[in-house]
């Protein structure tokens, strides 16, 4: 339960800003990964309105991403951005800069599902300026 309370408290401090109002984390779950000493996985949603972006930023984890529903646009440093539909998958790794993540329509609101691979000491985000 703790762990859990610790990634509601993540979550919500990484859009907190009003700049980012347009997007809504929802923690699922934190858990140790059996076998995989000092290791844990963690499960999120995050919800874009019509129009709404992340900041830029960036995991010391590897994160899987499943989009639930509308499309989303990602792009990690050194790569081109890439726009996802309904069952599509993004992957960042653990030195990627996330320069760009936003819901690709000015109309719909877009959902996906995040999986995170970290240590359980690292942070689950850091801005990047």
């Amino acid at each position: 339960m703790r762990k859990f309370i610790a990634l509601a408290a993540m979550a919500a401090s990484l859009w907190a800003s009003p700049l980012h109002a347009a997007t809504t984390v929802t923690p699922l779950l934190v858990h140790d990964l059996p076998g995989i000493p000092g290791k844990e996985g963690a499960m999120l949603t995050v919800d874009y309105a019509p129009g709404g972006s992340d900041p830029i930023h960036r995991h010391n984890a590897s994160v899987f991403v499943y989009v639930l529903k509308g499309s989303i646009t990602m792009q990690v440093e050194g790569g081109a951005p890439v726009t996802l539909k309904e069952g599509q998958t993004f992957f960042e790794g653990p030195n990627d800069v996330h320069l760009v993540g936003r819901n690709a329509s000015q109309t719909e609101p877009a959902r996906f599902l995040a999986f995170f691979v970290k240590d359980k000491t690292a942070p689950f985000v850091f801005p990047v300026h």
